[in-house]
């Protein structure tokens, strides 16, 4: 099986299209979908589109309380909500045991919960938090999933990454950030990683029927800035003095719309590996030219060798493999 090509294959959506419309006319009924972070934000628009299609969607949430609330409200009470803590492999390993003792196969895994920027944080072995919440629990709940993954094949799994990415590497000689802390660079490292996971996922799993995909939603202001203050999105340029955002930011909606297109859209079928922005598979970045920044994807992001270490590098410290 020949690998994905990392460009454009003219999906006929952009960066506008919404979750809703890629997903119509797509039937998932009978499908088995898990949305990490599926009640807020991005999340929520992607649980809503999966929901309308016919499948049976949950929400594995830190506080489930509130996750129920936010569905409740939005109209999605047949969502199912149960509880995990990404931080905590603990939680991570009682969520997925008792995912596969209720005997359901899973066609769906989006891997979407996230934080960013948040100040110095040390969770598990004394691991930065947002390398340990965004990539080392999403590798985790992946792995110990992969039975019931294996047994909906075909099946996708769906890795949020970001155009973070292009702000760090990983640092395989400092992972935890033991020789100073900066947020963006252990955010960029945690989005690698993410995009690196996903490559050597499709990888492994590919002759088992898993397919695997990293996803660049695009700016979208959500929850995930809780860390941010004003000031500083003002700095950025995200937002004005009156606190309205760049007009270049997407809607939930939007931003939403490449990760349904990744985990139903026929036109990936029998393709992975591969790292996805506005709903289509990304160029590799244009060096020096004026959109590297924010869009394509980076060489480190997407490096086969990397993949490969990262993976060896995550079951040392988390004592799990599907592969092993």
């Amino acid at each position: 099986m020949t690998d994905t090509p990392q460009h454009p294959i003219g999906s006929g959506f952009g960066a506008r299209s919404t979750a809703m419309e890629v997903i119509a006319g797509i039937d998932l009924s009978g499908q088995q979908a898990i949305v990490t972070g599926g009640y807020s934000g991005l999340g929520i628009e992607v649980v809503k589109a999966l929901d309308s299609a016919g499948a049976a969607v949950l929400v594995p949430a830190r506080r489930p309380e509130v996750a129920r609330a936010a569905l409740d409200a939005a109209g999605l009470t047949d969502v199912e909500v149960d509880t995990l803590d990404l931080a905590d492999l603990e939680s991570v390993h009682d969520f997925a045991a008792r995912f596969l003792e209720s005997g359901r196969a899973l066609n769906l895994l989006i891997n979407n919960a996230a934080i960013m920027a948040a100040p110095l944080t040390r969770v598990g072995e004394g691991w930065e938090a947002q390398f340990a919440t965004n990539h080392l629990g999403h590798y985790v709940l992946t792995n110990l999933l992969w039975p019931a993954l294996t047994a909906g094949a075909p099946s996708r799994v769906i890795v949020l990454s970001s155009s973070g990415h292009k702000l760090s590497p990983v640092r395989f000689d400092d992972l935890n950030f033991e020789r100073g802390y900066d947020k963006w660079q252990a955010y960029g490292q945690a989005k690698s990683a993410d995009s690196l996971f996903a490559v050597e996922l499709d990888a492994l799993g590919r002759d088992q029927g898993v397919r695997a995909f990293a996803v660049h939603p695009g700016g979208i202001l959500t929850p995930l800035q809780r860390h941010l203050p004003l000031e500083e999105q003002r700095a950025m340029g995200w937002i004005d003095e009156n606190g309205v955002p760049d007009p270049r930011f997407k809607t939930p909606e939007q931003g939403a719309a490449t990760t349904v297109w990744a985990a139903t859209s026929p036109q990936l079928d029998g393709m992975g590996g591969v790292y996805l922005e506005d709903v289509d598979i990304a160029s590799p970045t244009v060096p020096d030219s004026p959109t590297a920044r924010i869009a394509g994807v980076n060489p480190h992001a997407i490096d086969r060798a990397d993949a490969a270490r990262l993976w060896a590098v995550s079951a040392q410290l988390t004592g799990v493999d599907a592969f092993a």
